[in-house]
């Protein structure tokens, strides 16, 4: 059985997460009219029953409560004026971040073709000069077969795709809310490894490819994967004999927990067979390796 899922708002007021803009309840109340605190509002009421005006010795009279009233109302246009001032400044530095994002994705991308493009040609000269000799054979295929292990050339084959997207407005049950039908990065790394355990030889998700030490995470309400932001719907594709890998999958933890999520929160989860799939190789990967540390083994 699924628990009711809690997306991340959810799960930072249960945390005891204060929003940014939680100072500001004493503005709310000016702007809904409760302008007195309780108390206040019953010592008003009593110097009505008492008389309505103030002895001297310091206590305001009624044209002192007047003006003090004017004041404030004085104060609070001036603060609703600069709060509407601030709205238009706030939507223009948002569209502002907003371009700066979409031109630095399209950078990014634009350098990634242009890699792929000299990764290409380095590959083929590879392949050229190893050709030349018994020994440079034997080193191209190894290279190939170190290659695919760790996607770093295109893959191609029959495999299995499987579908995932969140729920459709009108279809979310009350208990899920909002959060309950949404696609979480956690369901797709269960379906990732599922389909790893079924067999596959290659994954990718919407067409980027997934290596050995891939991250899928989560900021905010998007899914990146290696820090790239994806949307939904979320297709993996999978390499390898789809019998098998269907056989396989069908029944495992991961596709016991979609169909769960499916069934309570209407997300959408289908799997198909395909003939022909294609994956690109994967970015350019950092190498990490361990190294003695100075003065071990003495």
């Amino acid at each position: 059985m699924i628990a009711r899922r809690r997306g991340p708002d959810e799960a930072e007021r249960a945390a005891g997460w204060r929003r940014p803009d939680a100072s500001m309840s004493l503005l709310s109340d000016l702007f809904a009219g409760k302008l007195l605190d309780p108390g206040y509002a019953e010592a008003a009421a009593r110097r009505a029953a008492s008389g309505g005006t103030r002895r001297r010795g310091g206590r305001l009279s009624g044209a002192g409560v007047l003006a003090v009233l004017a004041a404030a109302g004085v104060l609070l246009a001036v603060a609703g004026v600069q709060v509407r001032r601030s709205e238009p400044v706030a939507a223009k530095e948002r569209a502002r971040l907003i371009d700066q994002i979409h031109a630095r994705t399209g950078e990014t991308d634009a350098l990634q073709r242009r890699l792929d493009r000299l990764r290409a040609d380095t590959g083929r000269e590879r392949a050229g000069a190893l050709e030349r000799s018994a020994e440079g054979r034997r080193a191209r295929r190894d290279l190939a077969a170190q290659a695919a292990a760790a996607a770093a050339e295109p893959a191609a084959g029959p495999g299995l795709v499987v579908t995932v997207d969140d729920a459709p407005a009108e279809g979310r049950g009350e208990d899920g809310g909002d959060s309950g039908g949404r696609v979480y990065d956690q369901d797709l790394q269960a379906l990732v490894n599922g389909l790893w355990a079924a067999g596959a030889t290659a994954i990718g998700i919407n067409g980027r490819r997934l290596t050995p030490v891939t991250a899928i995470r989560t900021a905010g309400e998007a899914i990146l994967v290696d820090y790239r932001p994806l949307t939904g719907p979320y297709e993996v594709t999978a390499l390898g004999d789809p019998d098998r890998l269907h056989d396989a999958f069908t029944g495992s933890a991961a596709d016991r927990r979609l169909r769960a999520l499916q069934e309570r929160y209407h997300m959408r989860y289908g799997t198909r067979r395909t003939s022909g799939a294609r994956l690109p190789a994967a970015g350019a990967l950092r190498l990490r390796y361990a190294a003695p540390a100075p003065g071990a083994g003495r």
